[in-house]
């Protein structure tokens, strides 16, 4: 973990639980409850604040918090998007309810949490910890919320700290599919995407390449799964310079998707055989 983040707990935050944590992520754990009073050449400060985390950016101009809030409004405006249908159809989900989906690069957990609002079973691998941490967090939160529909999708999500390569391969072959989300290049027009990456890509900078999205997705393509999805910018070349079976186009983003093999309905409860586009 970079020097640049540290850790704060406000009054509601056992210190233990704080101490336990700043250790894990290997950062400092401030003194004082206030932000304002962190050290200047800190550029993000993780607040933990009982049972919820979020990431605050430092100086005077920074942008509000990063959090994990599968129930908020954004979340539930996006059900209606578009894009949940693209991204659904490149999996294979509106066809076949109860795929096993592995999210190899989960990130913050939105597109998991759609697959997921989807009928998906979806096992998500984050192995940056700073984003893991923020994504355990809301997806404890939403699992214990007295929100049935929330607390019944989030049920339908795992996650492991780790890179997705190091899982035991029986765990691997139990997925129908494997979803790729690359963090870079970033993407998007939304000023919520734009905050969020610009400050990850900031502290963590060079711990993930084109190159390491190229080997995941070799790795990938190397599984026993129906398929390998690949969310990319419109306009992007393919990843790895692998040209996909088909794709699913928006208007800003597309799915790649690499048809491997037939669903078998021992997995995901489809019909044996089907290998058609979603």
């Amino acid at each position: 973990m970079p020097d640049s983040v540290a850790l704060l707990a406000t009054a509601a935050t056992s210190r233990q639980d704080a101490l336990a944590l700043a250790q894990y992520l290997n950062v400092d754990l401030l003194p004082g409850t206030d932000i304002a009073a962190a050290n200047p050449a800190i550029v993000a400060v993780l607040v933990m604040d009982g049972a919820q985390l979020y990431l605050q950016q430092t100086g005077p101009k920074a942008p509000g918090p990063v959090t994990v809030d599968f129930g908020a409004g954004a979340m539930r405006h996006r059900r209606k998007g578009g894009q949940n249908e693209l991204l659904g159809k490149a999996v294979g989900a509106l066809r076949r309810p109860g795929l096993k989906v592995l999210d190899a690069t989960a990130g913050l957990g939105r597109d998991s949490f759609v697959l997921a609002d989807l009928g998906c079973r979806v096992l998500m691998c984050e192995r940056e910890k700073l984003m893991s941490v923020l994504l355990q967090s809301g997806l404890n939160r939403a699992q214990t919320t007295g929100d049935q529909w929330l607390s019944e999708v989030a049920r339908r999500m795992s996650l492991n700290t780790g890179d997705a390569m190091q899982l035991v391969e029986s765990e691997v072959q139990t997925c129908d599919v494997i979803y790729l989300d690359p963090m870079f290049p970033q993407r998007g027009k939304s000023a919520a995407v734009k905050k969020e990456m610009a400050l990850f890509q900031r502290l963590l900078d060079g711990s993930s390449t084109a190159a390491d999205s190229g080997r995941l997705l070799r790795w990938a393509l190397q599984q026993k799964v129906a398929r390998v999805v690949v969310k990319r910018p419109l306009k992007a070349p393919h990843l790895g310079q692998k040209t996909p079976s088909h794709c699913v186009s928006g208007k800003a983003v597309r799915f790649d998707v690499y048809v491997l093999s037939a669903f078998t309905a021992s997995r995901s409860g489809g019909t044996s055989g089907e290998t058609g586009g979603g």
